[in-house]
């Protein structure tokens, strides 16, 4: 144990934000073309070496003249002018305008010599001589002061005024300005180069082959948080993944370090002998923090390695993100010298009452849902930093101080957003996975669905949390809901093609040394299983313990609807719970053992929430998607 890091002293958060922002992450400036300079940020102030625009000219069509003749024009009482010319857009003019004497100009022309003003032309007649085949004069009818419909050079950008300071964040409006001052490139501030690095020997970057059976997962982290850091307005730069190997992890962070100005890593910093990281950065940099008194994200790494920055974040896919935004991601944004994000922050009220106390700050990964009054409701989001779904199911945290011993139903919370783009779901659905039900929410704009299976989902509903629960088969909670309609579904034994051992029923899996794979407790279709186990145990006079026990493999239940065929299909199984309909889809044989019904409920105090209430006219509608499903039938009672 000797070897092993321990978090003795947890650092305060508000010391770890201190030792980050100590850290210099800021990179050189650099010069690019204007064309690539949208977005970014100016390093220095630009000043105008030049008048936009660079001449007088003409605001509107009309005619140039010297406001002052034009004293005491009216309607009544027009005042004639001879016309000396024309002034088109763009050509320099060739003309003065004396006294009594105007001159034909376009908008954005050139103002002639001698002439201050300009007449609109629909405020002046042209006057054409009879034995003349163009006008000769001009009656305007309004009088001008001088000035009047004429933009003096410099009104944009005078000459050696400042144009733009440092730190202006260059949108298109800054873009036409330094186009109008004539620059073809711009100092800006450099974009922050983040170096991201994950470990851990288990994991495999996605679309390479993945082996289950070897512990193999699929490395979340790395996208997940370079697509913080491009949002946080850094650069990220994936390296491949580290294993548990010393010298290799040294490599692959020393090479990170000497090519960015941070670098980030996931997993291997918490107090394990195989965690090594920690003792990379004190050996080759410094470090500066180890431990956080954060929950999630305890196990948190501030150094620094060569020249570069250095955080380590934790390895569950929610801590890593959590700890990320709230510490890192300004970092970032102020290095590159971009606000924080107006919207990043939404208030709501708690759907239900939160017990915690554990003396140190909480990062509550929370959901949004709306009531059927359109106000955000706030819950809690609970499944263990390494449920990778629990990225999708929560939209940002609830920073809980350590001396808050529970936030109560209805109390009002901020939440901090994971991204300014995170918007409540129109539907939040929770219940039995179905693929029926999957095509079905394919037709709604933005709805949210948690398969936590039919038993966990009427619970859910009960604390009135989600706007409808899918429950199928038999159901022996009761939970007060508006039923919505719903649909029958074949459910029995996926087999593989051909039925090589020749199942029949559910008594060949309690007489016969058969591979089965079970699903949850949670899914109905488990509980359907059961009733028909209970209906044999009373035909053989037998208890259900008995059958079950006979069972190989029936209490080991797997959560998603296809696990147990697909376990089928790679050749891990005789037989498996699931549904006619993913049989057929797999390719695989099935035994049938009955039908089930599938109801959509609802809570009663969201039936007129608008997403409720488009669920259930595409369901009322859905005959054609149940009849292309085997085994489906529409419910229409």
């Amino acid at each position: 144990m000797s070897d092993r890091k321990q978090f003795r002293d947890l650092a305060d958060p508000e010391v770890a934000r201190e030792a980050i922002a100590s850290l210099d992450l800021a990179p050189d400036s650099e010069t690019v073309p204007l064309a690539e300079a949208r977005g970014r940020v100016l390093a220095e102030r630009i000043d105008a070496d030049l008048d936009v625009p660079g001449f007088d000219r003409a605001s509107v069509d009309g005619y140039a003249v010297r406001g002052r003749d034009t004293f005491g024009a009216d309607e009544a009482d027009p005042i004639e002018f001879d016309l000396v010319g024309t002034v088109h857009a763009g050509t320099e003019p060739e003309v003065d305008v004396g006294a009594g004497e105007a001159a034909e100009i376009s908008t954005g022309a050139v103002m002639p010599a001698g002439a201050d003003a300009v007449v609109m032309v629909e405020r002046t007649e042209e006057l054409t001589d009879a034995d003349a085949e163009t006008p000769s004069a001009v009656a305007v009818r309004n009088a001008v002061a001088p000035g009047d419909n004429v933009m003096l050079a410099g009104t944009d950008v005078a000459a050696g005024a400042r144009a733009l300071g440092p730190g202006t964040r260059l949108t298109p409006r800054e873009i036409g300005l330094l186009s109008a001052l004539g620059l073809d490139e711009v100092p800006v501030r450099g974009t922050p180069t983040i170096g991201i690095v994950s470990t851990g020997d288990e994991l495999v970057r996605p679309g390479e082959d993945l082996h289950s059976e070897r512990g193999e997962i699929y490395d979340v982290n790395s996208y997940t948080i370079a697509a913080g850091v491009e949002e946080a307005g850094g650069e990220a730069k994936l390296y491949p993944h580290a294993g548990d190997d010393y010298a290799e992890m040294e490599r692959l962070l020393l090479e990170a370090a000497d090519e960015c100005d941070l670098v980030l890593s996931s997993g291997s910093t918490s107090a394990s002998a195989v965690d090594v990281i920690y003792r990379v950065v004190e050996e080759r940099g410094e470090l500066l923090l180890h431990g956080v008194a954060v929950k999630p994200g305890k196990p948190m790494l501030i150094g620094e390695l060569g020249d570069s920055a250095y955080v380590g974040l934790p390895g569950y896919p929610v801590s890593a993100l959590t700890i990320f935004r709230t510490f890192v991601a300004p970092a970032i944004r102020e290095a590159a010298a971009l606000p924080e994000p107006q919207t990043a922050t939404v208030r709501g009220r708690m759907a239900r009452r939160e017990r915690y106390a554990e003396g140190r700050l909480r990062l509550m990964p929370a959901g949004l849902v709306t009531d059927a009054d359109g106000e955000t409701l706030v819950y809690p989001v609970d499944k263990g930093s390494g449920a990778t779904t629990s990225l999708v199911e929560a939209d940002g945290v609830v920073a809980v101080d350590p001396d808050t011993e529970y936030l109560g139903e209805g109390e009002e919370v901020e939440v901090q957003l994971f991204s300014p783009d995170v918007r409540a779901p129109t539907l939040l659905a929770v219940g039995e996975d179905d693929p029926a039900l999957s095509r079905l929410l394919d037709r709604l704009d933005n709805p949210r669905f948690l398969p936590v299976g039919s038993r966990e989902g009427l619970r859910r509903l009960s604390n009135t949390i989600p706007d409808v629960a899918v429950v199928a088969g038999p159901v022996d909670r009761d939970v007060e809901t508006v039923d919505l309609g719903g649909w029958t579904r074949e459910w029995g034994l996926v087999v593989p093609a051909g039925n090589p051992e020749r199942v029949d029923g559910l008594a060949d899996l309690v007489d016969r040394d058969l591979a089965f794979v079970n699903r949850g407790r949670d899914a109905g279709i488990r509980s359907s299983l059961d009733a028909a186990i209970e209906d044999l145990a009373t035909e053989r006079d037998a208890s259900r313990r008995d059958l079950t026990d006979a069972i190989r493999g029936y209490g080991v239940g797997t959560k998603g609807f296809e696990s147990p065929a697909r376990a089928v299909a790679r050749g891990n199984a005789d037989a498996g719970l699931g549904l006619r309909a993913t049989a057929d889809a797999l390719g695989l044989d099935f035994v049938p053992l009955g039908t089930e019904p599938v109801r959509v409920r609802a809570n009663p105090d969201r039936v007129e929430k608008t997403g409720v209430e488009e669920l259930a006219a595409e369901l009322e509608a859905a005959s054609d998607l149940f009849a292309s499903l085997s085994g489906y039938d529409h419910d229409t009672s």
